[in-house]
């Protein structure tokens, strides 16, 4: 027998909440296909259109269709299931925990749910349930890499004590650069995000030349002063020294956070600064870019602007980073806050030193 497939006609209401599904993301993912299944029905799409859209069988389609048409919205949950879940020993735990933590899968690098669900003999849910409550995500990781800097805690202290007690009559800086920013374009034009449709563009793209960001975090206002450069050199970083020095107030101190780079200690800079008085440099530590307040203004920047930016050019490039900086100057600059202490940094250093690079 042929299943039916009757067009929906949803309410405003109706068509907000399923949008919202779409649109969070503390939403269950089998709501937000039934969700997009529904929407698509509503705009005209044929089960077949729907099922190469979204990658489902017209099974799938069928059947929250038929469901939706019966009960609206309540059709779309899940019924509750009858009987309460099969409850797991301490033993099958520990086990799941240690092939979680000291095996991996034959076939993967890392543990999904289903793998370790089929490996261990439990359910989905029971392995989403004990990884939930030991904290493990075996699919993320994250990258590192410990600071083997002889003045590290020296500097830690330097550092986090600007941060933590600024002194008085005196600006602090966080200094750094972004370098060899891309301007790239897409080969096909983007395809807007709409119901149902997540935004989408090529994989593939053209490279239109490159460029670099000078910029110095204010920590009393979390404002920033941005120079774009063609090059990467110490002549540009003594340049961007002076922009600073031109547009601070000359009573005041200058106390500049920056990292390690060769281009900051060149005879030049070093010359300049004996000249100007008021500059007062303190270095992180080697492989510490992290202590540096300015990396997560350069983050932000990263994600609201860059990734998802299309430029045809580096002109284009660089009036997105000039705009950018002049909104968050005066919508979202606010003091920065450095919680930690330098003890507390400096002890859980020595302790993963420790154990991954041994005690010596």
């Amino acid at each position: 027998m042929k299943e039916t497939y009757p067009i929906l006609k949803l309410t405003n209401a109706e068509k907000t909440e399923l949008e919202s599904w779409i649109r969070s993301g503390k939403t269950d993912q089998r709501y937000a296909l039934r969700a997009k299944v529904v929407l698509l029905n509503s705009e005209g799409l044929s089960a077949v259109q729907i099922s190469k859209e979204l990658t489902v069988t017209r099974r799938t389609i069928y059947k929250w269709v038929k469901r939706f048409a019966e009960q609206a919205l309540l059709g779309l949950k899940d019924a509750p299931r009858s009987g309460q879940p099969r409850k797991l020993s301490k033993t099958k735990v520990k086990e799941v925990l240690q092939m979680t933590t000291k095996y991996s899968p034959k076939e993967s690098t890392h543990w999904s749910i289903r793998l370790m669900a089929k490996e261990a003999g439990i359910s989905n849910w029971q392995v989403q349930q004990i990884w939930k409550e030991a904290g493990l995500k075996p699919h993320l990781i994250r990258s590192f890499k410990i600071s083997k800097d002889p003045d590290f805690a020296e500097k830690v202290v330097d550092v986090v004590g600007l941060y933590l007690n600024p002194p008085v009559n005196a600006v602090v800086l966080s200094v750094d650069e972004k370098t060899q920013i891309q301007a790239l374009d897409r080969t096909q034009p983007m395809l807007p995000m709409r119901p149902g449709q997540i935004e989408r563009r090529t994989h593939d793209y053209k490279r239109n030349g490159v460029t670099n960001l000078y910029a110095a975090f204010d920590l009393a206002t979390g404002k920033v002063m941005g120079r774009v450069t063609k090059r990467h050199r110490a002549k540009e970083f003594l340049d961007f020294l002076k922009q600073i020095n031109r547009n601070t107030w000359p009573g005041h101190d200058l106390h500049i956070i920056l990292d390690n780079s060769s281009t900051h200690k060149t005879e030049e800079v070093r010359k300049w600064l004996e000249k100007n008085k008021r500059f007062k440099l303190h270095f992180t530590p080697t492989s510490a870019s992290w202590l540096n307040a300015v990396e997560g203004w350069f983050s932000s920047l990263e994600r609201r602007s860059l990734y998802r930016g299309v430029f045809t050019s580096i002109k284009e490039l660089r009036d997105e980073i000039h705009r950018f900086i002049k909104v968050h100057n005066q919508e979202s600059a606010k003091p920065f806050r450095w919680t930690k202490n330098s003890d507390e940094i400096i002890k859980k250093h020595e302790k993963v030193k420790m154990k991954i690079l041994g005690t010596n």
